[in-house]
């Protein structure tokens, strides 16, 4: 009867083990998708403080015509003018991808319009963007999320 016993104290150990090994791979899911969520967001954040910044550099052109950057590093340092402007605090990392280089959108007329991501993973978000990202909505891949300055004239065509 002892011999009964202990089998019985085993196979309950061995199912308490089980279960705690789902228990933990279903948190491992949730935490991971919690995290791709979260880079998600700062992507949205880092791609418009892009956005707005190329935005200023074009804005603040000295004189009659408007120039895109040349360069992203033109952002963090303009030396256009007599004091150094800077439309950009630091060279952000892609959170995507974990590296400082983006893909970037030329302009026609030359220069730096936009970046983004080289990460080719399937987003999570895909509806339910603030106004501005609107053209991100149903967007497949992260390298289809594109930051874009655009111009009064490009944003009425």
């Amino acid at each position: 009867m002892r011999r009964n016993q202990n089998g019985f104290t085993y196979m309950g150990l061995l199912f308490a083990v089980a279960m705690a090994g789902v228990a933990l791979a279903a948190t491992g899911m949730l935490w991971s998708t919690q995290r791709q969520r979260d880079r998600e967001q700062e992507l949205l954040f880092v791609g418009n403080q892009i956005r707005q910044a190329i935005g200023s550099y074009y804005v603040r052109s000295p004189g009659l015509v408007k120039r895109y950057p040349a360069k992203l590093d033109d952002l963090l340092k303009d030396n256009r003018y007599i004091n150094v402007q800077r439309h950009l605090r630091q060279r952000y990392i892609d959170p995507m991808t974990d590296t400082k280089e983006w893909g970037l959108v030329m302009a026609p007329e030359g220069g730096v319009m936009g970046v983004y991501s080289l990460a080719a993973d399937t987003p999570i978000k895909q509806a339910g963007f603030a106004e501005r990202d609107a053209e991100l909505e149903g967007k497949t891949r992260y390298s289809d999320w594109k930051f874009v300055y655009r111009t009064l004239t490009a944003n009425k065509k």
